[in-house]
């Protein structure tokens, strides 16, 4: 804290002792302003002027200073001034006061709170910079919180300096009113408890219920505005409690769930049922994946006593056997299925008319429309493909058009350029590498997985350039040339330029919401990066939802389902109650291998977030089973909150990493610290150990020493 501020506390601590050792609080008594109403009457007679000024100055620093009285004086004023003039020295000198004592608040601590707690904080932040002025209305209306809390309290959040103000000032006037007036019949009142009489409450009660019929009614009005030139359009009846519009993770978990409620749902995909996790994603990448580690193991026999072998293999049997995988898992996401389980699925393109009607071109000709009450958009996203000169002329695929063009080829591209160091382009750039591909990976990043630690990225890098991937960080792609059957990217690098030859090129460089082509435009529907929806999945229109890739933050099967649940609860069941979306513990694994997988915060985010945490690691080199399948590689990594055992986030890099997480992902979501998953049994030997470890180094470190010590001391006194 700086010399100011410590001046400035060092003030407002001497005028609050100042007040207690001179025994003021005897001013500010009821028996005191009865015995003195006639002098300060006769005062107020001849030097009305001054006699404001100075009370108006008091009421200022009793609020500034939140010291008790300004109920007091707030009758005072009624009995001296009468109700105007009282109500409006009152009103006037409660709010400047209210807004001293928050901006000390600001000055004083806001800065060291919200660096020490600021991640917690964000949800609040975020809140109060939404309807801060809302939220103090309300408070201010019926005082659930006092109001020198309250000015201390908000004085650490960002509320701007004039709307706490003004809100402060509207929000109290009813009540000042109210005491003002009580004042003015001071003769009456024999105690504080005497004003609160059960018409009052009941008065304080409607006050309280205001805010909320206010919301109600801007709510209404908002939804008008919103609704008002589709009024001529709306329909009496409705064809469907709910139409979804793509039939991925978020459209089949949507229509699955207004299927098992009884609602009338219609699903329409115009493309492949499953989406892209089945078809160009999670699925076949899969499948890839397991065949190139299998390839790699036989290269790598000797590991495991056996002899080292060139793994002799089909591509295209390779690639068959992807297509396989995806044909055996389709039936799950099938329309066979979802029509059996009571969802009307229907194939074509949809487009968003209004906010009710749905018209969709179905696949096999004619056009069908449908009203509906409810609509989930779920179009999911695409690879995005950089604006890169010369690339159209010399060819490229992306992660959802690979799967079909190299089950062409029958051979693995000899020389393969993957665009892009994140989970994509290092899940694939590895699978092709470890089949035979001579591989070039290309990131402009300083380094790859860029959102991992700086220790996971490193790992991450020395695996894949263990098996013949040539990475280069740092490097960005500036054009791509073809000279007859030579096809040539290039690339620059501190300054220079740099030429690499291939065969093939891959486009990993992330993937875009797919937000044309369906009827936002023509709705008005805002889609920037994805489509804006509100904590509930609202778009402008209520009724319209978005859930998965479209809507973001997170492009992940897992997050598209998570949020397809409370689109569709929301949207079926939001007049009578509606959820908002909780991403409080999201996971993710990158499939590589080792394989990265983590949940809540690593060591870089928190630091980037001012977040304190103690960081608790285990290797696996030194766990049996990992030592016994030759795979003793990575780590567990525990970010906890300093001296507790409550997790902030793990990192779990090495063989089947995804599946070692879920139990933290587990303790997160409800409450768990590493004492419950060190008091849990685990089979011996498994991976799953590794949890358990962690959590064993967390407790050593965390030892009761002193407790430790009288131990030894009482076992030495046993042995004597």
């Amino acid at each position: 804290m700086n010399s100011r501020k410590l001046l400035i506390a060092a003030l407002l601590l001497a005028g609050f002792g100042a007040f207690f050792a001179l025994d003021l609080g005897r001013y500010f008594s009821l028996a005191f302003i009865k015995d003195s109403q006639a002098s300060f009457a006769a005062l107020f007679e001849q030097r009305p002027g001054l006699v404001l000024l100075v009370f108006f100055a008091g009421y200022v620093a009793i609020t500034a200073l939140s010291l008790p009285g300004a109920a007091i004086m707030t009758l005072a004023a009624g009995a001296i001034f009468g109700l105007v003039w009282g109500t409006v020295v009152v009103s006037f000198a409660s709010t400047l006061g209210a807004t001293l004592a928050m901006l000390a608040a600001r000055y004083l601590l806001q800065g060291a709170v919200q660096a020490r707690f600021g991640p917690r904080l964000a949800e609040v932040n975020k809140g109060i910079e939404k309807e801060g002025a809302y939220y103090l209305f309300t408070l201010r209306l019926i005082p659930v919180v006092p109001f020198f809390a309250l000015n201390l309290l908000m004085g650490l959040t960002p509320i701007k300096t004039w709307t706490y103000f003004w809100v402060s000032q509207v929000g109290m006037f009813a009540g000042t009113v109210v005491y003002v007036n009580a004042g003015t019949q001071l003769a009456k009142i024999d105690s504080l408890q005497s004003i609160l009489s059960p018409g009052l409450i009941g008065s304080f009660v409607m006050l309280g219920l205001l805010p909320l019929i206010t919301k109600k009614a801007l709510g209404f009005f908002k939804r008008r505005k919103v609704y008002a030139r589709w009024n001529a359009v709306r329909p009496a009846r409705f064809d469907r409690n709910l139409v979804v519009i793509g039939a991925g993770a978020g459209g089949l978990v949507s229509a699955y769930i207004a299927a098992v409620v009884k609602a009338k749902v219609t699903l329409v995909e115009a493309h492949k049922m499953g989406g892209d996790c089945l078809n160009y994603g999670c699925v076949p990448s899969k499948a890839l994946i397991r065949s190139a580690k299998l390839a790699h193991q036989m290269k790598h026999g000797s590991h495991y006593g056996l002899a080292d072998s060139s793994p002799a293999f089909s591509f295209k049997a390779v690639m068959q056997r992807v297509q396989a995988v995806i044909r055996t898992v389709a039936p799950h996401d099938s329309v066979a299925r979802y029509t059996a389980l009571g969802v009307e699925v229907l194939q074509g393109h949809a487009r968003i008319v209004n906010p009710w009607t749905v018209e969709i071109a179905l696949n096999d000709g004619g056009t069908q429309l449908l009203t509906t009450r409810s609509i989930v958009i779920a179009a999911g996203a695409q690879p995005f493909v950089p604006p890169l000169p010369g690339l159209e002329e010399t060819g490229y695929v992306t992660s959802d058009t690979l799967w079909d063009e190299f089950a062409r080829l029958d051979e693995v591209p000899r020389r393969l350029v993957v665009l892009g160091g994140g989970p994509i382009g290092c899940e694939l750039a590895q699978s092709f590498a470890r089949l035979g591909a001579q591989v070039t990976q290309v990131e402009m990043a300083p380094r790859i997985m860029i959102r991992e630690d700086e220790e996971v990225s490193a790992l991450a890098c020395k695996a894949l350039e263990a098996d013949g991937v040539s990475v280069l960080t740092d490097h960005k792609a500036l054009r791509c040339d073809r000279t007859g059957d030579v096809k040539t990217l290039v690339v620059a690098h501190q300054g220079s330029e740099k030429r690499i030859e291939f065969d093939q090129l891959i486009c990993a460089v992330g993937r875009v919401a797919r937000l044309t082509g369906y009827g936002l435009e023509a709705l008005g529907i805002p889609a920037q990066r994805t489509v804006e929806t509100n904590e509930y999945l609202q778009t402008i229109y209520p009724n319209i939802y978005a859930a998965g890739d479209v809507a973001g933050p997170y492009q992940f099967t897992h997050v598209a389902a998570h949020q397809a649940w409370y689109a569709a609860v929301n949207a079926l069941f939001g007049d009578v109650k509606k959820f908002k979306v909780d991403y409080s513990v999201i996971p993710w694994t990158t499939f590589i291998d080792p394989e990265v997988a983590r949940v809540g915060l690593n060591e870089q985010e928190a630091k980037e977030k001012g977040v304190a945490c103690e960081v608790t690691k285990y290797g696996m080199d030194e766990l049996d089973r990992a030592i016994a399948d030759s795979e003793a590689q990575g780590f567990v990594k525990v970010l906890t909150v300093p001296g507790k055992d409550r997790i902030l986030g793990v990192t779990i890099v090495g063989s089947h990493a995804g599946e070692l997480l879920a139990e933290y992902v587990l303790a997160m979501r409800h409450g768990l610290g590493l004492n419950k998953i060190l008091s849990t049994i685990h089979t011996y030997p498994t991976l799953a150990e590794a949890n358990k470890y962690a959590a064993g180094e967390w407790k050593r470190a965390h030892q009761p020493r002193r407790l430790l010590e009288w131990a030894r001391k009482y076992h030495d006194w046993k042995r004597a």
